[in-house]
């Protein structure tokens, strides 16, 4: 009968390990998960800004053209700013026509809690070609 008390009491011992084991695994898994969806987020927050820097550039190379192209008696008719807000968040196009015909397109804009961003693109445009 010895053999069997102390298989008994051994298994008195063990109990609860499997439990315990389960509850690791679970906390393990859970990490493992919680870390995908902070990768997840990190990904989508990229991507949006990605997207808003693409946009910014493209709208400031639009301003550029619209300049280029306007029917202006000068070039310093074309400046002025522009709200853009329907394309990027608190979007603003300042466009500035310098001396000797140097125009810059300046993209600013800013989403919700986050920091505030800028796109600046310039040319030259010889005056001779827009009257």
């Amino acid at each position: 009968m010895k053999p069997t008390t102390k298989v008994a009491k051994n298994y008195k011992h063990q109990q609860g390990v499997v439990l315990i084991e389960s509850l690791v695994a679970v906390l393990i898994f859970s990490m493992g998960i919680l870390a995908l969806v902070g990768l997840q987020a990190a990904m989508i927050k990229n991507t949006t800004e990605n997207k808003q820097r693409a946009d910014a550039s493209f709208i400031a190379q639009e301003q550029l053209a619209r300049v280029w192209t306007s029917n202006h008696t000068s070039l310093a008719d074309s400046a002025g700013q522009i709200d853009v807000s329907d394309q990027l968040p608190n979007g603003l196009v300042n466009v500035i026509v310098e001396s000797r015909g140097l125009v810059t397109a300046s993209v600013t804009w800013q989403s919700p809690g986050q920091d505030a961003h800028r796109y600046q693109a310039s040319t030259y445009i010889d005056s001779r070609f827009t009257d």
